[in-house]
């Protein structure tokens, strides 16, 4: 069966790793001197130091020497590996000369286009697919086909994160110092953008989000829909979950929490939506 591999960003949960025996390969987040393996450390302390030390975590790609490590154990075998955009990180170019040293014909090196579970809802379809006995040519060309389906956006708590770490020019727009400014950022052909201001409390903000999901959500694929938050109150979370159940439109109703290179860029109290459109 073919192999599935992704760098760390997918934030998937690991129950959703075991279940569908992903193996992940870690980015970086560099707090000051200290470089950290993705999942090594919590996103929580990352705030900590951050707001102890008052500066941006930075984050960077897998490293050449992590990529291989990821690929030899599949030599010779069919493997597909999923990258976080490569507009947003240098980790598909990492993955790719990688799989060129170690067996590039058998190994399909995807730029997924998007970030976090938007990443992960295609690693899934991935897999469900390989356990179908598709091939990974089969697979990885379902998957190019249909990742400009993914639907994957997010509103912020704070603006600071995504502002500072530059990955997101138009928040540079909305930094004008307005009082409970929330942006959703959406992602489009693998870049970030604000689309819209909302404003107020954060609780009632993400209802507001979801609410304006909804009627494409009706028309979205069965599957999984993803609840990914970086670090929002459990009848937040609770909330959502229930407006999603009330479509009873999808399969699984995911909620998982996002890891610290996702974490390290949109700051604490982050909750995105994330499916698949239909088409």
């Amino acid at each position: 069966m073919v192999k599935i591999i992704s760098d760390s960003t997918c934030d998937l949960s690991p129950e959703l790793i075991a279940r569908y025996d992903i193996d992940i390969v870690p980015l970086h987040i560099i707090l000051g001197e200290e470089d950290h393996k993705d999942g090594q450390i919590s996103p929580d302390d990352i705030y900590r130091w951050s707001d102890e030390n008052r500066l941006s975590p930075k984050t960077a790609a897998v490293s050449m020497e992590d990529a291989l490590a990821a690929f030899r154990p599949y030599k010779g075998k069919e493997v597909i590996a999923f990258t976080i955009s490569s507009h947003m990180s240098s980790t598909y170019n990492a993955l790719r000369m990688a799989a060129e040293q170690t067996d590039a014909a058998h190994i399909h090196v995807i730029d997924a286009q998007n970030l976090s579970t938007g990443v992960g809802l295609q690693v899934i379809a991935a897999a469900e697919m390989a356990a179908q006995g598709k091939s990974a040519a089969e697979i990885a060309d379902v998957i190019k086909a249909d990742r400009n389906l993914v639907r994957a956006s997010f509103v912020v708590d704070t603006l600071a994160y995504l502002h500072r770490g530059g990955r997101c020019s138009s928040v540079a727009a909305l930094m004008g110092g307005a009082l409970k400014l929330h942006p959703r950022i959406t992602v489009a052909e693998g870049k970030m953008s604000a689309t819209k201001k909302y404003r107020g409390r954060m609780d009632r903000v993400i209802r507001d989000y979801v609410t304006d999901l909804t009627d494409e959500m009706k028309q979205a694929r069965k599957g999984h829909v993803f609840i990914t938050h970086s670090g929002c109150d459990e009848e937040t979370i609770a909330a959502v979950h229930a407006m999603l159940e009330e479509l009873h439109q999808f399969d699984e109703i995911h909620v998982t929490r996002a890891g610290g290179v996702v974490s390290s860029h949109c700051g604490p109290g982050t909750l995105g939506v994330l499916y698949i459109a239909g088409n």
